[in-house]
């Protein structure tokens, strides 16, 4: 066998290297083996998610309850009779929405004093034509209530679902007289019996429906400026209220000297955490404060990122959005649209109206009803600098889909109506839109087939 054996040669070694059979990582297999996309990946194919949407159904708030026209409906065609008059308050318009936990319900309620408890499946089946029916009635409902009062937000307990509660800026709430009435609520997670709820003079009141009918804390704000907006993370059981002013206060609710407890009721003052002025945020932003003044607007809303849960988004008056990065207490994006003005469009003055955005369930992208234009902007708010709205953005680094190439960025969506309140569906990312008219538009992927050609 050593004749076969070749001796190894002094020779330098002039072969070429042998070449590396290793296989290179192919992206879609991480997907396919994990079972999900990572959010990265979900970020540089967002575009065409973003693409996709459109109005697909409208459904406007023409109910009846015993035979006669509910309090939306009358006043719609009270509107609608004296449309030449200039009315600066008008008790029209959908003034909340929120789907349930699993997407199964959508509750809404109206300035007029609605409350209805829609089937979120129904609603879509008619948006693409898959139900016999032409139209949604009031027989589809599973709920329709009217209080004949004005009815500002509404929400889902979040340990009960069958459990939906409804705030007026004027209530009696478990046999407590609230004379300032109420601007928000927000349920805690971790059992059906907290409830917070926010007043028109800069507090936060806390009830333990278990143990009293009056509430246990009062978180305030040093303040007499209304909380627009609340918000609790349970993460680290921060709540959050923005107000008129545009500040956003924090109270901590694990104990320390600086914070409260559910547990401590006996103390009468309970001073926030921290207080940041986002006008003072903003213009530390080299790039925004070049190029325009930078004026303390009212906050409309404030939301955290479902998956990104440090991001807390907020919407101001004059139409602009933003992030809040509650881990370092800086401003990381902002959208700023042109001014109505600008474009030639008269500016109307509607402070009965808050507009409402809402997250979509993945891919950081916020949903904002427009201050000047039918329509919504869907804004990409994910949290690096491929952003279009990051502070850091540059044209540079914009991430560029390799497979459709497609810029990720921002998208406006034109509806046929102005929207307040925006509820985005937390398993498929369909919109839900209230609009001025108090009607509800879908916005969604619009379904479509094709017949096999032979």
């Amino acid at each position: 066998m050593d004749k076969y054996v070749l001796p190894r040669s002094s020779s330098p070694d002039t072969s070429k290297p042998l070449r590396s059979y290793q296989r290179h990582r192919w992206k879609r297999t991480v997907a396919e083996l994990n079972g999900r996309f990572l959010s990265k990946q979900q970020h540089e194919i967002s575009g065409l998610l973003l693409d996709s949407y459109s109005e697909i159904g409208a459904f406007g708030h023409c109910y009846n309850i015993n035979g006669e026209s509910c309090p939306t409906h009358l006043s719609q065609i009270i509107i609608d009779m004296n449309m030449d008059l200039q009315l600066p308050f008008r008790r029209e318009g959908i003034s909340g929405l929120e789907f349930d936990k699993k997407g199964i319900y959508l509750a809404s309620v109206t300035k007029s004093g609605c409350l209805t408890v829609h089937d979120f499946e129904a609603l879509y089946c008619l948006s693409n034509g898959l139900l016999s029916s032409s139209r949604e009635d009031e027989t589809k409902h599973l709920l329709h209530l009217t209080t004949h009062q004005q009815l500002d937000v509404v929400r889902w307990n979040l340990t009960n679902q069958d459990e939906v509660l409804e705030m007026r800026p004027t209530s009696t709430m478990h046999h407590y007289e609230a004379n300032n009435g109420f601007s928000d609520i927000a349920f805690t997670s971790i059992d059906d019996s907290r409830l917070l709820a926010s007043d028109l003079y800069g507090a936060i009141y806390i009830w333990d429906r278990r143990s009293s009918n009056h509430p246990c804390l009062k978180l305030t704000s040093n303040s007499r400026s209304t909380l627009n907006s609340i918000r609790l993370n349970e993460e680290n059981r921060i709540v959050f209220g923005a107000s008129k002013q545009g500040i956003i206060y924090a109270w901590d609710l694990r104990g320390g000297r600086n914070s409260v407890a559910f547990q401590s009721c006996k103390e009468v003052y309970h001073p926030p955490l921290s207080c940041t002025k986002l006008a003072y945020m903003l213009e530390k932003i080299p790039s925004l404060k070049a190029q325009t003044h930078v004026y303390s607007r009212g906050i409309h809303s404030i939301d955290l990122d479902p998956s990104c849960p440090h991001q807390l988004a907020f919407h101001l008056d004059d139409g602009w959005s933003g992030v809040l990065n509650i881990h370092i207490s800086q401003v990381t994006h902002v959208h700023c649209p042109p001014p109505a003005w600008l474009n030639g469009k008269e500016v109307s003055i509607e402070c009965s109206y808050l507009r409402k955005p809402s997250w979509l369930p993945t891919c950081s992208i916020y949903v904002v009803g427009s201050s000047s234009d039918d329509g919504i902007h869907l804004l990409d708010f994910y949290p690096d600098n491929t952003s279009a709205c990051h502070v850091d953005f540059s044209e540079g680094v914009q991430n560029i889909s390799e497979e459709n190439n497609r810029r990720t960025g921002n998208r406006f969506i034109p509806l046929s109506k102005g929207v307040t309140a925006c509820a985005a569906h937390p398993l498929n990312g369909t919109i839900i839109a209230g609009t001025k008219q108090s009607s509800l538009l879908v916005v969604s992927q619009r379904q479509q087939s094709f017949d096999n050609e032979s």
